[in-house]
C-alpha cells in the first residue's frame, strides 16, 4: 500500500479526503464528470443527534439539491447508490427510495437495480412488523457503457457441480466457475453493539456492504464519492480496494473518527468483517441462548399430560 495523507480538501492529486463541514460546500471543488461512484446513506430524517428533523417536503428539496451536484460530477460511465430506509411520521411509514426516485429521473439518470439490504437485527416494533430491509437505488446516466464488473463479486454456487442433461452441452457443468450473481437481495449483517466494526455512530455502514458496490461498479484508482461520510466506510472501502475516496462530515467527532478509521485501513489493520463470510447461524454454533429456558425442562406431570394429549395416536399405532 502506498503511503497515504488524509486531506482536508478535495485535490484530484489525492487519495483520500475528509472534508469537515457541509457536504454541499465540498462539492463545489469537485469538478464534472470526475467521479466514477457516488454511494451514501444520507440522514432518513427521523431525528437522530446529528440531523435536525424537517417537514418531509423540506427535507425531499434538501436531498434534490445534494442529489443534483452529485450527479454532476459523475463520470459518463459513473453510478449512484443511494442507500436510505424508510421515513415514520406518527406511526405512518414512507419509503424513501420511493420520494426521491424521481429526483433521480428527472435529472435524467436510469436506475439499474433496487437492492434490497436485509438484517436481522433493529428496533422492536409492537404496532407493525419490525423493519429489517432498508434498499439501495442505483442509477447510472443513459449510457450502456457503465462501469459493471460482475465477476469480482460473484458469490458461490449454491450447486456448483451441476451439469447440463440435455443439448449440446450435456454432460458439461452449467455453472460459472467463477461463482454467481449475487443477485438483488443481500443478506450482511448491519452493524450493531457485537459487529467488529461497530463504533459510536448509531447508524453505521458495514464495509462489506459498500465494498461489493465499490468492486462492481468501479475500477482501480477512480474516484469513490460519499456526500453523507459519517465514521468513513466508503472511503475506507475504497482504499482497501485501491481506490481514491472523498466525502464530507458535519460532525467533528464523526470527522475524527473517520480518520483514524481511514488511516488504519491504509495500513491494513482496521478489523473488518471479511466479504462473504457466512451470516452467524447461533443454532449451528450450539448457542446455549437459542434454548427457551421455559423447554429446558417438563415435569412428570407435563409429559404425562402430553401422553394423555395423543392418545388416539398412540391406540392407533397398537391396533
Amino acid at each position: 500500500m502506498r503511503e497515504i495523507a488524509i486531506a482536508g480538501n478535495f485535490n484530484t492529486n489525492e487519495y483520500a479526503v475528509v472534508y469537515h463541514g457541509n457536504c454541499l460546500d465540498m462539492l463545489k471543488q469537485i469538478p464534472d464528470k470526475s467521479i466514477q461512484l457516488v454511494v451514501t446513506s444520507p440522514p432518513y430524517n427521523i431525528g437522530k443527534e446529528y440531523e435536525k428533523k424537517l417537514k418531509l417536503k423540506d427535507y425531499i428539496e434538501q436531498q434534490a439539491e445534494v442529489i443534483k451536484e452529485c450527479s454532476r460530477t459523475l463520470s459518463e460511465k459513473g453510478s449512484i447508490c443511494w442507500q436510505v430506509g424508510n421515513h415514520v411520521d406518527s406511526g405512518s411509514v414512507i419509503p424513501l427510495d420511493t420520494v426521491l426516485y424521481p429526483i433521480f429521473i428527472d435529472l435524467g439518470l436510469t436506475m439499474r437495480n433496487r437492492i434490497i439490504w436485509r438484517f436481522e437485527h433493529g428496533l422492536h416494533c409492537s404496532r407493525r412488523f419490525s423493519g429489517r430491509y432498508e434498499t439501495i437505488i442505483w442509477f447510472t446516466r443513459k449510457t450502456g457503457d457503465y462501469v459493471f464488473n460482475l465477476d469480482a463479486v460473484r458469490v458461490p454456487q449454491k450447486y456448483p457441480g451441476k451439469k447440463y442433461f440435455k443439448g449440446p452441452k450435456a454432460g458439461q457443468y452449467s455453472c460459472n466457475p467463477l461463482g454467481k450473481n449475487p443477485g438483488d437481495v443481500w443478506d450482511i449483517p448491519n452493524v450493531k453493539s457485537n459487529h467488529i466494526e461497530k463504533t459510536e455512530h448509531p447508524c453505521q455502514f458495514p464495509v462489506e456492504l459498500i465494498e461489493r458496490l465499490v468492486l462492481a461498479l468501479s475500477n482501480e484508482d477512480d474516484w469513490v464519492l460519499d456526500p453523507f461520510l459519517g465514521v468513513g466506510t466508503s472511503v475506507v472501502a475504497a482504499i482497501r480496494h485501491n481506490r481514491r475516496g472523498v466525502g464530507a462530515e458535519i460532525v467533528k467527532k464523526y470527522v475524527d473518527l473517520a480518520k483514524v478509521r481511514i488511516q488504519k485501513a491504509i495500513a491494513g489493520v482496521l478489523p473488518t468483517r471479511p466479504m462473504n463470510k457466512p451470516i452467524y447461524d447461533p443454532n449451528k454454533a450450539g448457542n446455549k441462548l437459542t434454548i427457551a429456558p421455559w423447554k429446558e425442562q417438563k415435569t412428570d406431570t407435563s409429559t404425562q399430560m402430553m401422553l394423555l394429549e395423543n392418545k388416539e395416536e398412540y391406540l392407533h399405532e397398537d391396533c
